[in-house]
């Protein structure tokens, strides 16, 4: 039997994303889903789905948790609406059939059914996709996309900083994974805010490296760029590989 886990993945497609806990509810289980929790929720997905079915929490002492994370996700723009897949008949199932806590965190027995609750009532996005080759000079693509994206929705503001985090992100997945690549393009926060994201099929999760043998032939220095320029970024897995994300807010 496994031991505790907390585990994150999104579907690139309806940018849900799985959020699964296992074992008994105790402090460092808390504190690694609240951490995890928190990065899931700056991604600003469409939806998060709880697969709380192996979560062992006599006193429904994680329910503040989830009914924190969605009034938060209430108040975001677009909503980010939570749904959770927990078994019935226990006493986080009773915490959470309150009237508001059912309307904040509604309860389905099964994953397939919270999936379905999730992405039936996302909110429309405006969004564009590109699918590109791993070659880094696809990135070329990709800023002229995202050049088109910003004018399209009267981001101009962004364009310099969106053209430099787009081109960067892409080149790190032609170099690093290897694989086709997605870039999609969204806006957010009634137009104040750019979420751009690129997936690839590793799964091998992106870092800045601290130190460099040879600063000035080593590359390297892409996240950093990215890092400088951005309002936060992050990663997370997909099924198939990985989605590295970033936030501009103009």
């Amino acid at each position: 039997m496994s031991g505790p886990s907390v585990t994150a993945v999104v579907d690139d497609e309806s940018w849900v994303v799985e959020f699964t806990v296992r074992g008994s509810w105790e402090r460092t289980l808390w504190l690694t889903a609240f951490g995890l929790l928190n990065k899931c929720m700056s991604h600003h997905p469409a939806g998060l789905l709880l697969d709380l079915r192996h979560l062992h929490d006599p006193g429904a002492i994680s329910a503040p948790l989830w009914l924190t994370a969605a009034t938060h996700g209430e108040r975001m723009e677009p909503a980010v609406r939570i749904a959770a897949c927990l078994p019935d008949r226990t006493d986080l199932s009773a915490r959470l059939s309150s009237v508001i806590a059912s309307r904040l965190v509604p309860a389905f027995p099964t994953v397939r059914l919270a999936r379905s609750f999730l992405t039936s009532t996302r909110p429309r996005m405006d969004q564009v996709r590109l699918h590109l080759p791993p070659d880094p000079a696809a990135a070329a693509r990709a800023r002229h996309m995202v050049t088109a994206a910003c004018e399209e929705w009267g981001m101009d503001p962004l364009v310099t900083r969106a053209r430099l985090v787009v081109s960067e992100l892409v080149v790190n997945a032609a170099e690093h994974a290897g694989t086709p690549i997605d870039v999609l393009i969204s806006r957010r926060d009634a137009g104040n805010l750019l979420h751009l994201a690129v997936v690839d099929g590793s799964p091998v999760l992106p870092s800045i490296r601290l130190e460099m043998e040879n600063p000035l032939t080593e590359r390297g220095y892409g996240l950093r760029i990215v890092d400088a320029a951005v309002n936060g970024w992050g990663a997370l897995p997909t099924r198939a590989g990985k989605i590295v994300w970033a936030l501009l807010r103009s």
